[in-house]
């Protein structure tokens, strides 16, 4: 069993979306079991749980992990094929986040199309390294920061952007023809706590992540960088001081984003 799987196809993410598969799906994440078993657990007869489980089933989303015999009966033992799962934007084509629509760095619901369009681009990426029998290389950095003013926080960002910017100077070579592709996301918001209350960004506690995801390319393959595309991770997303500049403390936000 996969620890989280992304579902690209739209059938499949409105099967997952159904109350009574959602739950049969959380049950099977716990542990294999059987159409009787699970009747009991979400109060439907058999017929009808097995019914579901068939169609969770054709869409991949739950798998075979054994059979056992039960008097007269052999009962096929079902688990889910992943703990957890993300629906892709890639399922909602038409409507799905793009982040090159506008720039703003200080943007909430730009982030979350770039939040978006990283689930969407991992998950592309997954599912071609697996037909290729290959494996992804990823990087992820997660960590807390607690900011004393919104200074501070204006004044972190600048040093970040400088930072990373500097790094991709350093190693950003667009005539390597042996080479590939990286976007890299560099992400500052406020830590989402369990408290059904938010807590407001001026308390000062937020969350600095950068990701870096492998751009998509089919079966996942190496894509070269001087096949003429466009360099928007090393030119755009990725340098997000070299077009619009850092803000100064004055100019900050009380929050990160609108």
């Amino acid at each position: 069993m996969l620890d989280v799987t992304v579902i690209e196809d739209p059938e499949a993410a409105a099967v997952s979306l159904d109350p009574i598969r959602a739950r049969l799906l959380a049950e099977l994440a716990g542990a294999p079991a059987s159409a009787a078993m699970l009747a009991g657990r979400v109060g439907l007869p058999r017929q009808k749980v097995n019914y579901h489980l068939k169609a969770l089933e054709r869409h991949g989303l739950v798998e075979l992990a054994g059979e056992r015999r039960k008097g007269n009966v052999t009962e096929r033992l079902m688990r889910a094929t992943a703990a957890s799962y993300v629906i892709s934007p890639a399922a909602l084509p038409a409507v799905q986040p793009d982040p090159d629509r506008f720039r703003d760095q200080l943007s909430a619901r730009w982030l979350l199309a770039l939040g978006a369009r990283l689930v969407r681009d991992v998950g592309m990426l997954i599912s071609g390294a697996a037909k290729a029998r290959k494996r992804l290389a990823t990087y992820a950095l997660d960590g807390e920061v607690r900011f004393a003013s919104a200074a501070d926080r204006a004044a972190f960002v600048q040093e970040l952007t400088a930072g990373v910017s500097a790094l991709i100077r350093k190693y950003d070579t667009p005539d390597a023809e042996s080479g590939r592709d990286h976007r890299i996301v560099v992400a500052v918001h406020p830590t989402v706590k369990d408290e059904d209350e938010p807590r407001h960004a001026a308390a000062g506690e937020t969350r600095s992540a950068a990701e870096g995801a492998t751009r998509p390319a089919a079966e996942g393959e190496t894509r070269p960088a001087a096949d003429g595309e466009s360099r928007r991770a090393a030119e755009g997303e990725s340098r997000p001081a070299v077009k619009d500049g850092p803000r100064s403390p004055a100019e900050d936000r009380p929050a990160l984003g609108s």
